[in-house]
């Protein structure tokens, strides 16, 4: 039988007018490999599944291009696939353990957005940084003496979401330099009812932080099951990555993080019930409910979320157009559920993401849900709402909050 394709891989159509087909590409980073399949051949995909044969493909090759003398064509597609580390063969097993052992024997986790997220060289990362935050810090302060308990940024690449990551961190001031920011990300390729630490310095352009290695550990032992140590998906991720740069831009390069990766509580969007009626999500939320009262405001808490996926990148037969049509019923949704978050209404907001089974496909919703069963005094604000076409027909929703305690 021929190897199964790898479902946990990106699918896109081409961007590439001469070249149309769909696009694969290997989110894990496993490979560095980027294939575009002609539209003729993208229905032989349906082979790769562990039940057809290469004879099977052939069959349906023959069928395709009319040709009886496709037995070169079949082994080409097969050599090329598995070459770039797509199928479930001996190929991709060596690929992802190498890619792995070498995450976990690393002193850091190394950049993986420098150069595509933000400027790779610091003086242009500084200045970019500096033009993105500007002189509009938030007037409407909290009282004297009231430290900000958290603020939801988005993860979005920064140029996208700019005006609710200014929202966001003009919320701070450099008296909370000395905190340890606690940095709850989407976990968008992890385990859906864990989380994902890790001991590592995190390292961009500006330099390297300093982990909290007692808090880590100490969130280590107490999920138990529930969290994975030097989970591989930081290696990767974007969610915790952007929230250091805008940290570190403030702060500098030092700051002391604990990077916390959430899985997507899956389980409980598509059969029903709360996250923490899996006792491994429950004894997470609880250690970090014992870390939050115990710590108070020496934690500092950054959501790295993003809200709604809309339009026909994500699965919608709609073309989604920022603020317009159908993003304007959208909005309104958003904004039911960031009431929630404001109210620290944590049922109540989960309640909202799972009608339909989460149809505005927040992929911040689980890092919200972290932070307010971990801190249920937390009351919120918001700052700033976008919604930003991520391309012509896709468009991704995102907010810039901040929360204080009641």
């Amino acid at each position: 039988m021929l190897p199964a394709l790898r479902l946990n891989l990106d699918f896109f159509p081409s961007p590439v007018e001469d070249r149309p087909g769909l696009v694969i590409r290997d989110p894990f980073q496993y490979s560095d490999a980027t294939l575009i399949v002609p539209p003729a051949l993208v229905a032989c995909l349906e082979c790769f599944d562990g039940q057809h044969s290469q004879l099977d493909l052939r069959a349906l090759l023959v069928r395709i291009t009319g040709d009886l003398q496709s037995g070169e064509l079949t082994q080409h597609l097969i050599d090329t696939l598995s070459g770039a580390g797509f199928l479930q063969d001996d190929n991709f097993e060596r690929r992802k353990a190498a890619a792995e052992c070498d995450f976990a024997a690393s002193n850091v986790r190394e950049p993986a957005h420098a150069g595509s997220g933000y400027p790779a060289e610091p003086a242009a990362l500084s200045e970019t940084f500096r033009e993105y935050l500007g002189e509009t810090a938030d007037k409407n302060t909290l009282a004297p003496g009231a430290p900000v308990l958290a603020i939801a940024a988005p993860h979005v690449s920064p140029f996208g979401g700019i005006e609710a990551y200014r929202a966001a961190y003009s919320a701070l001031s450099p008296a909370d330099a000395g905190r340890t920011f606690v940095i709850l990300g989407t976990s968008h390729y992890g385990e859906p009812d864990r989380i994902g630490l890790t001991r590592k310095p995190f390292r961009t352009p500006f330099g390297d932080t300093t982990p909290d290695l007692a808090i880590v550990d100490e969130l280590a032992r107490a999920s138990g099951a529930g969290a994975a140590m030097e989970d591989y998906c930081h290696a990767v991720e974007h969610s915790i990555e952007f929230q250091v740069v805008f940290l570190q831009h403030l702060f500098g390069p030092g700051i002391r993080v604990v990077p916390v990766l959430c899985g997507s509580y899956a389980p409980s969007l598509y059969r029903g019930g709360y996250p923490e009626e899996n006792p491994s999500v429950r004894r997470v939320f609880g250690a970090l409910g014992e870390l939050a009262a115990r710590e108070g405001d020496r934690l500092l808490w950054v959501l790295g979320i993003d809200m709604a996926h809309m339009g026909k990148r994500y699965g919608d037969p709609f073309s989604a157009v920022a603020d317009r049509d159908e993003m304007e019923l959208v909005a309104r949704r958003d904004r039911s559920r960031m009431e929630r978050m404001e109210h620290g209404d944590a049922p109540g907001f989960w309640d909202l993401v799972r009608e339909n089974h989460d149809d505005l496909k927040w992929c911040g919703a689980a890092p919200i849900y972290t932070f307010l069963k971990a801190v249920p005094g937390a009351r919120g604000q918001l700052l700033r709402y976008q919604q930003w076409n991520i391309d012509e027909h896709s468009v991704v929703s995102f907010a810039g909050m901040r929360f204080h305690s009641k």
